[in-house]
């Protein structure tokens, strides 16, 4: 029978012993939507969506490593798989989901109503969004170096995990600042008079807001987690991490999966759709490029204004 066990210097990295089928279970579930989301990509070349493939692998294997701590506590190499691939896989899943943005906004034509041009809003947010891996992957080794001491360890760890905390703030802001473009460029493009043919691009929006928020909520249970430390109730737990973590990132891949930035017109045929409707008489004879063209200039013209 599987027990409790410290390092060799006596420190209790572990709390209580994982349990087995809950990560064999997200560890299959997992897995499942990986290779899902790995088939679609394939179809579809749509190389921007990997980071979500590689997020979902290492989700697999740090549950997959939760199974193989259960048996031996004391086993500090498991622990550290665990503890970063599942911590970092969110970060992979944002920087997918500013892309998407970029794409929607180049796809509608709406680079007028972003905040920030499609271009540069993919840089900006993903800039921000290896820094913050960065950071969360430093404070993980250090939280991991200091669990192998029981002098300076303790000490060392803390600190790790201030700079775990310090990461996910920094992942909470780049978050906020990307949902607040994305909102602000949903309702500008809403007042528009020019309205794309491309009738799902709401539902695209939305898609983005929900994965968001499951990301958010993700975040800022982790930054609680680490601020009450290894004592707190949430990290003497196991039932925490599942809740918080495990089963909302599974929905942002669920999410992801069936609502695919493959749906954007243009991404997978390579021709967007250029056809606007500003009227029902116009619904039942579109306009050509040319003419849409000249009429969004003068309609940008005159809400130009309304949307600084």
């Amino acid at each position: 029978m599987a027990v409790l066990k410290p390092l060799k210097s006596g420190y209790f990295i572990w709390k209580y012993l994982p349990s087995v089928p809950a990560a064999a279970i997200f560890a299959v579930l997992f897995f499942a939507i990986t290779i899902a989301h790995g088939w679609r990509i394939y179809k579809t070349r749509l190389w921007f969506c990997i980071p979500i493939v590689v997020g979902g692998l290492m989700e697999f294997i740090g549950y997959a490593a939760r199974i193989a701590c259960h048996n031996d506590t004391s086993k500090l190499g498991s622990y550290i798989i665990q503890q970063m691939f599942i911590l970092l896989p969110p970060v992979l899943f944002a920087a997918s989901i500013y892309m998407v943005l970029g794409r929607i906004i180049t796809s509608l034509r709406g680079d007028d109503y972003s905040p920030i041009r499609p271009s540069r809003l993919t840089k900006t947010f993903l800039a921000g969004d290896i820094v913050s891996f960065y950071i969360q992957g430093g404070g993980g080794g250090l939280t991991a170096a200091g669990s192998r001491s029981n002098g300076t360890g303790p000490n060392l760890s803390v600190l790790g995990q201030w700079v775990v905390i310090g990461g996910l703030m920094l992942q909470i802001v780049i978050f906020g600042l990307f949902c607040v473009t994305a909102i602000k460029f949903h309702k500008r493009y809403a007042r528009s008079v020019v309205m794309p043919e491309w009738g799902e691009w709401k539902q695209m929006m939305h898609m983005l807001y929900f994965v968001s928020g499951l990301i958010m909520i993700r975040s800022l249970f982790r930054v609680i987690e680490y601020i009450t430390g290894t004592d707190g109730y949430l990290m003497a737990h196991e039932w925490p991490l599942y809740v918080f973590d495990t089963i909302l990132m599974f929905g942002v891949l669920v999410l992801f999966f069936f609502c695919h930035p493959s749906r954007i017109p243009g991404l997978v045929s390579g021709n967007p759709s250029h056809t606007r409707v500003t009227s029902v008489e116009e619904g039942l004879c579109p306009r050509t490029d040319s003419e849409n063209h000249v009429q969004l200039v003068e309609q940008r013209a005159q809400q130009k204004n309304s949307y600084c």
